[in-house]
C-alpha cells in the first residue's frame, strides 16, 4: 500500500458530473486519482492494470453494477471499495459485505465523509489482511499438528502388569499379552525371538555346557566313507 497522502485510488461513477466532483475531492485532500470508470467492465479493467489501493465505486450502474464489479475484483485482487449509493438497505449491506467491500457512503458526498471512508476503509482493508495471514498461520501449525499426531502415538500413565506373566489389564478388567495391549494403543509392531539367557534355559541340551555354542553338526558320510566302512 502507498503512504497515507500517496494513496492511489479508482473512482468508478456512471454520471459525468458526480465523478469529477469527487475526483476533485480526492485531488484536493492530496490522494492520487489512479484511474476513472463509467461502469463496472471498465472498473475491472483498471483495477488489474493500474492496481490501485482503493476503489470508489457507485452501486448503479450500466452493464454491471458496483457489487457485482467488487465481486470479480476481488477475485484476483483485494482491493479495498467503498460503494456509493442514493439508498440504504439491510440486504445492500450484506450483499456488499459479501462482495468485499469494506464500506459505503450515501449520495452525496461531503469531502470529510470522502475523507474519513478512505480512512476506516483502509484500516478495515488492513485489519482484514491481517485477520486472513493469522487463518493462514492457524490453518497450517494445525495441519502439521495432526500429521505429528497421526504419527505418533504415546502411552501415559500407570499400567497394571501382573509380576509373574507380564500380562497387562485393559480398561474393560480382562489381562492380555504385552504385545497385544502395545499393538492396540501405539504405532509398535513385534517380532519375536530369544534372549541368550532364555537360549541357555530352553535349549542348553543342543548347546555347549561351556561357552554357549550351538553344537556342530555331524558331518554326513559320504559315498567313500561308506565304502570303506563295508571293508572294515
Amino acid at each position: 500500500m502507498s503512504e497515507s497522502n500517496k494513496i492511489r485510488i479508482l473512482v468508478v461513477e456512471d454520471e459525468h458530473l458526480v465523478r469529477e466532483s469527487l475526483i476533485e475531492s480526492f485531488q484536493s485532500m492530496g490522494y492520487e486519482v489512479a484511474g476513472q470508470a463509467s461502469n463496472g467492465d471498465e472498473a475491472i479493467r483498471l483495477a488489474q492494470s493500474q492496481n490501485p489501493d482503493l476503489i470508489f465505486m457507485d452501486i448503479k450502474m450500466p452493464e454491471m453494477d458496483g457489487i457485482e464489479a467488487a465481486r470479480r475484483i476481488q477475485e484476483f485482487r483485494e482491493i479495498p471499495v467503498v460503494l456509493i449509493t442514493a439508498y440504504e438497505s439491510e440486504n445492500l449491506i450484506q450483499k456488499a459485505s459479501d462482495a468485499g467491500v469494506v464500506s459505503y457512503l450515501m449520495k452525496p458526498p461531503t469531502v470529510t465523509e470522502i475523507h474519513r471512508n478512505v480512512t476506516i476503509a483502509m484500516a478495515r482493508h488492513q485489519d482484514r489482511m491481517k485477520l486472513k495471514q493469522l487463518n493462514r498461520e492457524l490453518t497450517e501449525r494445525t495441519q502439521a499438528l495432526e500429521s505429528a499426531l497421526r504419527e505418533v502415538h504415546v502411552l501415559r500413565g500407570i499400567l497394571p502388569i501382573c509380576a509373574n506373566c507380564k500380562k497387562i489389564r485393559n480398561d474393560d478388567g480382562y489381562w492380555e499379552k504385552v504385545e497385544s495391549y502395545l499393538e492396540k494403543h501405539s504405532d509398535v509392531s513385534f517380532t519375536h525371538g530369544f534372549c541368550p539367557d532364555c537360549e541357555q534355559t530352553l535349549y542348553k541340551d543342543f548347546l555347549h555346557k561351556d561357552s554357549g555354542k550351538p553344537l556342530k553338526k555331524k558331518k554326513k558320510p559320504t559315498l567313500d566313507d561308506m565304502g570303506n566302512s563295508q571293508l572294515q
